[in-house]
């Protein structure tokens, strides 16, 4: 049995967990700091980064109460050191390298897309060659996977993320940060009734863009109050969350049928609304020979738990780095080559 100690700090949660053989969550302890970032909107860098260095010795103390294990018990550390904000990111890489020379023990450098990735395994275990479905706020993506461990990006966004795109609405609708939760739940109350656009519906790639559908709310409010109208909010939300939701799908579904796979996961911080979930799902009946795996809702945010099942694909190939490791702020997944 190989356990993994991890960290995580790329955005607004500090978090260390200790999984076992990549699937099995020993501990996961996460501090967040939404309330911290509610009045800005989003997150502050600078904000971040001191509450990082404030509570990661208290979450890895957790960690190791949590799960009743000494260092000596453990095999490696792992450790977010990209994509994320370079600060925060600082703050975890130093206290796992602290905690991996105090303990003489390996680090393994974790890619935090991977990491989102790898957390399907929470659910049932990962069937390759795989097709993975990427969205949180500072991504979307359509990842394919030949073999684990093995990633190619298909399609990203071209401008805003889709995680990104709720929020920018919720601010405009004035609905707290992260706004995701608020308006999936509003769309469940309202209808549909606003027809907005799907960018690049026709283009024969698999890229998203979210810009014009967050431009075409932001236009359709403001004609609203122009002419002394009353929006029906939840409709609002129902309609823009649709038009998401079917810009999503459409390239999922190109995808899929393009590269026939074995299972397809549904990964990041998007992955928890409950509309997308049971809409891909739904798809994924028409194929028939591809299991659906969503990450368990409880992960689907950032947590270091992710990090320690990523980690172990890493440890299984002897990916290591030293203590020279550095932050990469901009980390990302090779574009497939046409």
């Amino acid at each position: 049995m190989t356990k993994i100690i991890s960290f995580e700090s790329s955005a607004d949660e500090t978090s260390v967990a200790i999984v076992e053989d990549g699937c099995t969550i020993l501990s996961n302890a996460v501090a967040t700091q939404i309330n911290s970032h509610q009045r800005f909107g989003g997150i502050v860098p600078e904000v971040a980064s001191r509450h990082h260095i404030e509570w990661i010795t208290r979450v890895l103390d957790d960690a190791l109460q949590t799960a009743n294990i000494k260092p000596i018990e453990l095999d490696a550390v792992a450790v977010t050191y990209g994509p994320g904000l370079v600060g925060s990111l600082l703050v975890g890489l130093m206290g796992a390298k602290t905690f991996a020379l105090a303990h003489n023990l390996p680090i393994i450098p974790v890619n935090h897309l991977a990491g989102h990735i790898a957390a399907a395994n929470f659910n049932r275990p990962i069937i390759y060659p795989a097709l993975a479905l990427m969205v949180s706020g500072g991504h979307t993506e359509l990842v394919l996977m030949r073999e684990e461990n093995n990633f190619s990006v298909l399609g990203e966004t071209r401008d805003d993320a889709a995680g990104e795109s709720f929020d920018k609405v919720g601010r405009l609708l004035k609905l707290p940060y992260p706004a995701g939760k608020t308006i999936d739940d509003m769309a469940h109350i309202g209808q549909a009734t606003i027809k907005f656009p799907t960018a690049m519906a026709h283009e024969d790639n698999y890229d998203f863009s979210f810009s014009g559908l967050k431009s075409a709310v932001i236009n359709y409010v403001h004609h609203a109050e122009q002419k002394g109208e009353t929006i029906n909010r939840n409709d609002l939300a129902a309609s823009f969350q649709n038009a998401v939701i079917d810009a999503l799908l459409g390239r999922t579904r190109r995808a899929l049928q393009d590269f026939p796979v074995k299972s397809f996961v549904l990964a990041g911080g998007v992955a928890a609304n409950s509309q997308l979930r049971q809409a891909l799902a739904e798809l994924l009946e028409q194929f028939q020979n591809t299991q659906f795996i969503p990450v368990p809702q409880l992960y689907t945010g950032d947590n270091a738990a992710m990090v320690g099942a990523a980690g172990y694909w890493n440890y299984k190939k002897k990916k290591f780095a030293g203590l020279d490791l550095n932050t990469n702020p901009g980390l990302d997944f090779e574009l497939l080559e046409s």
